[in-house]
């Protein structure tokens, strides 16, 4: 049997100080694996297809849902009725057959396949050897990145490592959930060594910095608090990171691939093939021909700390769009476009700057300097050492405390009001639950507020969502699609 492989294209962005270079790559008609895996234009056609997976340009890319909708901070939105599915899922009364299951399923294992086919063949491919080293790094880091969402969406998912090129390595059986941590961690710690510390390959490629951020995020859901701090402590050693002076910065066009992304996924708005984000199309506003899906909660908008003056944690609106707030196009937000009054604005482009609907260039940041600041603040308490957990915690919200300055117009000058984000200290129960409180402000609406409260406990999770009927015991990992189980004759139910 001959197994065809047909390469997906993403351009990816190589910017400089004053202009922005793009790389593209066209394929035409179809290869077999007889004649690709030959050169080294057929190595970044396929590493390239492997990034097309992550990015939102296809509407099959749900990490939405499963990060914030099914979670305590947002419900579905949308039209009475439009796109159920979903609505099934944030009720944790769904089946099998559910359609967004089975899109985020076949999604991230079409990235694995394409990531198992490239480091397959890469022996036989005639390049650089150091350019091919980082190819190969790159697939590894990509497969990583494909796994653990899987595995923190459904648990035990079947481990795949080579392509379909025969009946065993379709059918594969279920791996437990530390098997497939343990291969994220092979794959992460083969990668780093042969990643760049900046690639000089193009922007939004794996880098060093990329591979051991995310093995601090393996290691913290998986409450390993000193190898946590190891992976952090060597990206801390690369010195390239930093938190941007001003919050907002992190979800504005001009500002994307800043010193505080550490793992931006890229979008190109206007290309041949589509290669924009879909993002700004779901979660739009309908007057702006947006179909207004995952939508906050009250109870995620008052979580937001509040002076007594009524001076609200500038995060908020740069986070939520709400009323006697200006929309993100500059007119006055109307409460009647969502079903709970708000609207979310991390990624969304003003239709004046961005007017294709659905093909926009904002970038989406899977991972940035503050979650790492976070995740070390989090381990550190949780060895017991408080007092050292507090540097990183209030590096945060200092960064969001002088977002004032630039939120009011003051161009970082002028007076912070009394007590907005102050410092904070206390018990290691009281910095716990601070640590917690400010991943879930910070992080917002960037797809990992349900991954957060799983790995909190039973206790947590049944209380945030004790509105849906949750129990840990029966929902925390979602069922495998029913398409999976007719298909792949090694899984059990």
């Amino acid at each position: 049997m001959k197994y065809i492989f047909r390469t997906c294209i993403i351009l990816i962005a190589l910017t400089c100080s004053s202009c922005a270079d793009f790389l593209e790559e066209e394929l035409e008609g179809t290869y077999s694996n007889e004649n690709f895996y030959k050169t080294e234009e057929h190595a970044l056609l396929a590493i390239t297809g492997v990034y097309n997976i992550a990015s939102f340009t296809s509407t099959n890319n749900a990490l939405w849902v499963f990060g914030d909708v099914v979670s305590d901070d947002a419900v579905k939105g949308g039209g009475a009725g439009d796109q159920n599915d979903i609505q099934f899922l944030d009720e944790f009364n769904y089946s099998r057959n559910n359609g967004f299951l089975e899109k985020i399923w076949k999604h991230y294992y079409e990235g694995i396949t394409r990531a198992n086919y490239l480091l397959y063949y890469a022996g036989g491919i005639q390049m650089d050897a150091s350019r091919k080293a980082s190819v190969i790094a790159e697939a590894k880091f990509l497969r990583a990145y494909f796994y653990f969402q899987l595995v923190n969406i459904f648990g035990e998912v079947p481990l795949k490592l080579t392509p379909p090129i025969n009946l065993d390595a379709i059918n594969v059986g279920k791996s437990s959930v530390a098997s497939i941590y343990d291969q994220i961690e092979t794959d992460l710690t083969d990668a780093t060594p042969a990643l760049e510390s900046v690639s000089t390959f193009g922007i939004g490629r794996a880098t060093k910095g990329a591979a051991l951020g995310l093995l601090a995020k393996a290691h913290l859901y998986q409450g390993e608090w000193e190898l946590t701090l190891d992976a952090i402590s060597d990206l801390d050693a690369l010195g390239l990171y930093a938190l941007e002076p001003v919050y907002k910065n992190n979800f504005i066009d001009s500002t994307q691939n800043n010193t505080e992304s550490i793992f931006e996924i890229q979008h190109l708005s206007g290309s041949t093939p589509k290669l924009g984000s879909h993002l700004n199309q779901w979660f739009g506003s309908p007057a702006e021909n947006g179909y207004y899906f995952n939508v906050p909660l009250q109870s995620f908008v008052d979580e937001f700390e509040v002076t007594l003056g009524g001076v609200a944690d500038p995060r908020l609106d740069y986070t939520v769009g709400r009323e006697n707030t200006k929309w993100i196009n500059g007119e006055d937000f109307s409460p009647l476009w969502s079903p709970t009054g708000y609207l979310q604005k991390k990624h969304l482009q003003p239709t004046r700057e961005e007017p294709i609907i659905g093909d926009a260039s904002l970038n989406y940041v899977y991972l940035r300097y503050a979650d790492i600041l976070l995740m070390k603040a989090e381990a550190l308490n949780e060895l017991n050492r408080t007092t050292e957990a507090l540097d990183p915690l209030n590096e945060v919200r200092k960064r969001a405390r002088e977002s004032y300055l630039y939120d009011e117009g003051l161009d970082g000058f002028g007076v912070i009001p009394i007590n907005l984000l102050p410092d904070v200290s206390g018990t290691q129960t009281q910095v716990r639950e601070s640590i917690r409180h400010e991943r879930r402000v910070e992080l917002g609406f960037e797809f990992h507020r349900y991954f957060d409260l799983m790995r909190y406990g039973q206790a947590i999770a049944e209380a945030a969502l004790s509105s849906t009927g949750f129990s840990y015991a029966d929902d925390r990992y979602f069922l495998i699609p029913q398409s999976e189980i007719d298909t792949n004759t090694a899984i059990d139910e």
